[in-house]
């Protein structure tokens, strides 16, 4: 389990200007859906942004803190 907070954290250390909502979707802190905002995805695909945000969140995967992440991601332009 982890708490909204640490996923936000954990973001921000990658991508400081990250704008991050974290939703837990079954009470149990493992099933994430998580929004990110960030000038570090302006001209990346969304493989490329996806693969940020895994990077930064890669101990929490591996140990399955995270077992399921629904990940939305976008640049401030859009």
């Amino acid at each position: 389990m982890v708490q909204p907070d640490q996923v936000k954290d954990a973001i921000r250390l990658v991508m400081p200007d990250a704008h991050v909502e974290v939703e837990d979707l079954t009470g149990g802190g493992d099933h994430l859906q998580v929004k990110v905002v960030s000038t570090a995805f302006a001209g990346l695909s969304k493989v490329k942004q996806h693969q940020l945000v895994y990077g930064a969140l890669r101990s929490e995967l591996a140990s399955e803190a995270i077992h399921a992440l629904a990940l939305t991601t976008t640049s401030p332009a859009g």
